[in-house]
């Protein structure tokens, strides 16, 4: 979290939720201090606060609602193309854009759902008809987590691999539910890599027996040169192999 956000009062959920039963939503990736608001709804430029809207990005062919309650995505299978792939800490945080008050604020209570791609391109519980290889049953590298009262979700999982068309990329999908269970939002975005790192890690195993891929970010025309949606990449602090990757997504109300 950004410390313009221990300026800005936190908005309820309840209220939140009320907005959300009558008007729409869009992603919002990037909340910092100073500068004008770009947003889709021209709204007002805010002194304190920048927020970058970009329009929600497609599901795909291959979100499932496994229903999993879960932060480490690389448990319960034996997937060669998993459990030997480069770690990732995948951190999320989540915020809402107030339209009334130019504001973003931490928002919990959102159920983040996260997939993507094995180490050699392949989805869980997808038939061969749709990918090639039956992964059906399956549930590698697929789950959800709620964010806390700082809008945060993390994910352990692996740095993903290539398919065809495509450029390396994660789902992340946000969903907010009434006290019934009925859903009163959903928004689905991707996040991206740097090609150069990408390069890096493919060249080892188990990523570089899929070969060359054949799509990069500047070719792929669902990232379209949307920067902000690549993910922020480091190295994890204990010293320890792989990547920590922060993504920041939000809600416009």
């Amino acid at each position: 979290m950004s410390d313009t956000e221990g300026r800005i009062n936190r908005m309820s959920r309840r209220r939140v939720l009320g907005l959300l039963g009558t008007v729409g939503a869009v992603i919002l990736v990037g909340c910092e201090e100073g500068g004008e608001s770009e947003t889709d709804s021209g709204a007002e430029d805010n002194a304190n606060t920048t927020c970058i809207l970009t329009p929600t990005v497609t599901e795909g062919p291959y979100f499932v609602d496994e229903n999993l309650n879960r932060s480490d995505l690389t448990t319960g299978t034996a997937e060669p193309s998993v459990v030997n792939g480069l770690p990732l800490q995948l951190n999320i945080n989540v915020n809402v854009y107030d339209a009334n008050t130019a504001a973003c604020t931490a928002l919990s209570g959102v159920q983040i759902d996260v997939w993507h791609a094995s180490a050699t391109g392949l989805y869980s519980d997808v038939s061969a008809q749709q990918q090639g290889t039956d992964t059906t049953g399956e549930t590698f590298l697929r789950g959800y987590q709620i964010t806390d009262e700082n809008g945060d979700v993390s994910f352990t999982t692996i740095y993903p691999g290539w398919y065809q068309g495509r450029t390396v990329h994660i789902h992340p999908k946000a969903r907010l539910f009434d006290a019934s269970g009925n859903e009163t939002l959903e928004a689905t975005t991707q996040a991206f890599f740097d090609d150069p790192i990408t390069d890096t890690v493919f060249a080892n195993a188990p990523y570089s027996s899929r070969g060359t891929r054949d799509t990069r970010n500047a070719d792929d025309d669902i990232y379209d040169n949307m920067t902000s949606l690549l993910l922020t990449l480091s190295a994890p602090s204990d010293g320890s192999p792989g990547y920590v990757g922060s993504f920041s997504l939000g809600i416009s109300v």
